[in-house]
């Protein structure tokens, strides 16, 4: 029989977890914290907080939605509950209040998740205090993934909730609630997250740590750190007072920045203290050094229980080859070792049938560590994204706090069985075990129900992918191609293998969004074929095509794509015509707007791309815009209103644009029909005839440039006529 699980155990005497360039970047006080538990609890805070900022609002997330709403069930007075509605509504009230918006400025994977033209709805269509950047500072494949909000420098939020939609919901989980929908009316499952609230030093730290993101992404610096005022929410009582928090990053390496592991080195310093019980929440469990030192920990405390809370299963195909699989690996090592019995991979169940959707980031051991933030327990946040969590350390003497730690521990696990925090510690101190406790809930129709991960097929493909998806670190190109081909290292990988790396990554990413993706709904073929064969019928046809093409720029729609459905659909001339009039038309259309829009307002829009697009096209005119079209630095669209903008002679842009497009869409009009059967079976051979096909439309474009310049640097040469 376990003995009882003490909450205040003095003889647990851990070494120092938070030891800044360590475990952490730094230990920063708070004078008073509190852990919101659930969406409605960080919106309805949040809300009170913004509309008492004065000074600044610094808003960071893997993802920002103008549509979200604070507070579904009402709230008091008169400001707008939407987020894009209360931004402007402070601005107007409050003129000398500046609010930054920063967002990753994210893969296509997650365009059908997100709202279109963020920056429009947030920025350009709102008062100029309100301040939007995408921010692509980060290796290949790696994501910004911080959740933070910071007011008047003085007040800080951090944890695993964006202020974005299908995040909200009530502790208690509701099987149904009328109020759980996204804004096109459509409900969504039960959702479980947190998120701390601080003010104080670690309020400022957290203020620093944004205003270096903003500075880094947006080519503008900001003003020092200034806390001001006090914007803590009315009648929110704190969990925590005058409390050292570890700030604790991940940062991946890039250019001269050195990369900060220090979520996990605080996760495994945490672990190797555990004595009785680690409790963890997270949406994602796979990786490989945490699970490591659970392993050994385990296997060094006999006693030591680990309770993991996740989501029932993952989402997607490729989210159940990555992070499935991943996690099935995870909780495998636990059988090998023969631990396995001392831990209980769970899912918040209610109704009897309706499972919860966990994307908390929480980990408690015993009674003296606790860390929330935005960091999955996945082998990415360790190293490859940039993730922020709060860490809370008790001392031996710190009998209070390891009470306070173990109250927010009691509490989670209570809202999951349907008890209270009170009747968790009971049951605790009289039995000793979490996973009886677990266990002994398994007829109630609130409960943890155990996760089986057996359905997920550990094949060829998962060990392929896997390494892409969830690396540990940066990705090598030029390394990546060799690993796919069966290449040797060499001390020295030559740009023109990195560049070839690139495009081998591209066409294999493409292959895969098409497929097996929410995208493909939007891009498959057998869904646009008839659309296309219909209005090429008709004798408006050609009108409606050419419509098309200008109206799918202006979304960034991807314009190969509807260059391909002409190749398929149409005769070799009609498709090559169809296609070049309509990329011309299309660019055309974009680049007027971007004369229109000029600099100021494209630069709120675009950000540092207008920088890179800029010096890439500004020396060199035809030659220039040929580079852009055949191996592009920004999307179609992008540098179509960025040509515009910085007031590119339009017949240069016109001519590079045809010359540097011709040679894709001829490849692909030769290739026709044959595309249709490459993207729906996508075999090995397949896949290279579409790197082939990509091969011959940069070498054509590249040959025409390599023309054209020796053309000029013939004429230069020549003697002027008399």
């Amino acid at each position: 029989m376990h003995e009882p699980l003490r909450q205040n155990a003095d003889e647990a005497s851990p070494s120092a977890i938070l030891r800044p360039g360590d475990t952490c970047w730094k230990i920063a006080r708070a004078n008073r914290a509190k852990l919101l538990i659930d969406g409605d609890a960080y919106y309805g805070a949040l809300r009170k907080a913004l509309l008492s900022a004065r000074k600044s609002v610094h808003i960071i997330g893997w993802d920002i939605d103008s549509r979200v709403d604070l507070a579904p069930n009402g709230a008091a007075g008169d400001a707008p509950t939407d987020l894009r509605g209360l931004l402007c509504h402070l601005s107007e009230i409050k003129p000398d209040l500046r609010i930054n918006l920063l967002l990753w400025d994210y893969s296509t994977l997650y365009a059908l998740e997100r709202e279109p033209l963020p920056r429009i709805s947030l920025g350009w269509a709102t008062p100029e205090q309100i301040h939007v950047c995408l921010d692509d500072v980060l290796p290949l494949g790696a994501s910004h993934h911080q959740k933070i909000v910071v007011i008047d420098d003085a007040l800080a939020f951090c944890g695993g909730l964006d202020l974005t939609i299908r995040r909200w919901d009530t502790s208690d989980h509701a099987a149904e609630n009328p109020k759980r929908h996204d804004p096109s009316g459509v409900a969504y499952e039960p959702f479980h997250d947190l998120q701390f609230m601080v003010d104080g030093e670690a309020a400022v730290a957290i203020a620093e740590l944004a205003h270096g993101r903003w500075n880094e992404a947006s080519c503008e610096s900001l003003t020092e750190v200034d806390p001001a005022g006090d914007p803590w929410p009315d009648g929110m009582e704190p969990d925590f007072t005058d409390v050292d928090f570890g700030v604790c990053r991940t940062l991946p390496e890039m250019q001269e920045r050195t990369e900060a592991r220090e979520i996990e080195n605080a996760y495994i310093a945490a672990i190797g203290t555990a004595e009785r019980l680690i409790y963890i929440e997270n949406q994602y469990m796979t990786s490989e050094t945490v699970g490591e030192a659970m392993v050994e920990r385990l296997k060094a405390r006999p006693d030591l229980e680990a309770v993991l809370v996740g989501p029932r299963t993952p989402r997607g195909w490729i989210e159940s080859k990555t992070m499935g699989v991943g996690r099935l690996r995870f909780m495998k090592r636990f059988e090998e070792e023969g631990v396995a019995d001392r831990v209980r991979l769970v899912s918040p169940l209610v109704a009897g049938e309706v499972h919860v959707m966990v994307h908390a980031k929480l980990m408690v051991v015993d009674d003296h560590f606790l860390t929330v933030g935005s960091a999955n327990l996945n082998n990415r946040s360790m190293g490859f994204d940039s993730e922020c969590n709060l860490s809370i350390e008790a001392g031996p003497g710190e009998t209070d706090l390891r009470r306070r730690i173990a109250g927010i521990r009691n509490r989670l696990l209570g809202e999951h069985l349907d008890r209270s925090a009170d009747e968790v510690e009971a049951y605790l101190a009289e039995k000793g075990s979490a996973v009886a406790l677990v266990d002994s809930a398994l007829d109630q129709p609130r409960r943890l129900q155990p996760v089986e991960d057996t359905d997920y097929r550990d094949d060829v493909i998962a060990v392929a992918v896997s390494p892409l998806a969830d690396p540990e670190k940066p990705i090598d190109a030029g390394q990546m191609a060799l690993d796919l081909f069966g290449g040797v290292t060499r001390k020295l990988v030559q740009p023109w293998m990195k560049k070839l790396a690139g495009i081998v990554a591209v066409a294999i990413a493409f292959v895969a969004l098409w497929r097996w993706t929410p995208l493909s709904e939007y891009t498959n073929l057998d869904t646009l074929q008839p659309i296309f064969q219909s209005i090429g019928g008709t004798p408006l046809g050609p009108l409606l095509i050419l419509l098309i093409f200008v109206l799918a720029g202006f979304v960034f729609f991807p314009v190969t794509v509807l260059i391909t459905l002409n190749a398929v659909v149409f005769s070799a001339p009609e498709a090559f015509a169809y296609s070049l009039i309509g990329s011309l038309a299309s660019a055309s259309a974009a680049y007027f707007l971007g004369v229109q829009l000029g600099r100021p307002v494209l630069r709120r829009m675009i950000g540092k791309r207008l920088n890179v697009v800029s010096r890439a096209v500004g020396k060199r005119g035809v030659v220039s815009v040929m580079t852009l079209r055949a191996a592009p630095v920004a999307p179609f669209t992008a540098i179509n209103l960025v040509c515009g903008a910085i007031r590119i002679r339009y017949f240069d842009y016109l001519l590079g644009t045809a010359l540097g497009m011709a040679p894709g869409i001829v490849v692909l009009t030769v290739l026709g029909d044959s595309i249709k059967r490459i993207l729906e079976n996508p075999t090995p051979g397949t896949i290279a005839m579409i790197i082939g096909a990509i091969a011959v439309w940069i070498a054509l474009g590249l040959g025409f440039q390599k023309l054209l310049d020796m053309r000029r640097k013939r004429r230069r040469k020549e003697p002027a006529a008399s």
